[in-house]
């Protein structure tokens, strides 16, 4: 069933169903569905369907970091995490609250996702550089990388 005939509170409805979403995606989301129709008043629709979700408790962006932290902070550094949770439109204060909660454990998850992919030390120059460049692009830390590829094991 397409999302032709439902309202904008139902559109929303239907997309908190399947995940967190954040005040901003929502909205988004909501606007090219709703752009279809030649009502003038779409973005007042949006604004009061969003406003109904959150005062039921139904739309948090609080929420939203938590979910994004428990789903792909195992596998992403703090570098990454903050790319998505821009990307969901949140606050910057919320956005930095919950990098300050995932920079708490990124050594770890970052000696998790290396001994995943990897699981022995590098045998030489190249395969660090392959090793750290890895990490890199999950989003780790310079320093995270470098301990990691090391050895070290101080937390």
């Amino acid at each position: 069933m397409g999302f032709g005939s439902l309202s904008v509170k139902g559109r929303a409805l239907r997309y908190l169903a399947q995940r967190e979403h954040s005040r901003a995606e929502l909205a988004r989301k909501l606007a090219r569905s709703v752009e279809d129709t030649d009502d003038s008043s779409a973005a007042t629709q949006i604004e009061t369907a969003l406003d109904q979700l959150a005062a039921a408790g139904l739309l948090s962006d609080a929420r939203t970091a938590e979910s994004v932290l428990s789903s792909q902070g195992k596998r992403f550094g703090s570098r990454r995490l903050k790319q998505v949770l821009q990307g969901k439109g949140l606050a910057p204060e919320l956005v930095q609250h919950t990098l300050q909660e995932a920079r708490g454990t990124e050594f770890t998850r970052a000696r998790d996702v290396w001994q995943r992919r990897f699981g022995m030390p590098p045998a030489d120059a190249q395969e660090r550089a392959k090793q750290m460049r890895f990490l890199a692009g999950r989003g780790f830390d310079g320093d995270v990388i470098r301990r990691v590829v090391q050895g070290s094991d101080e937390d």
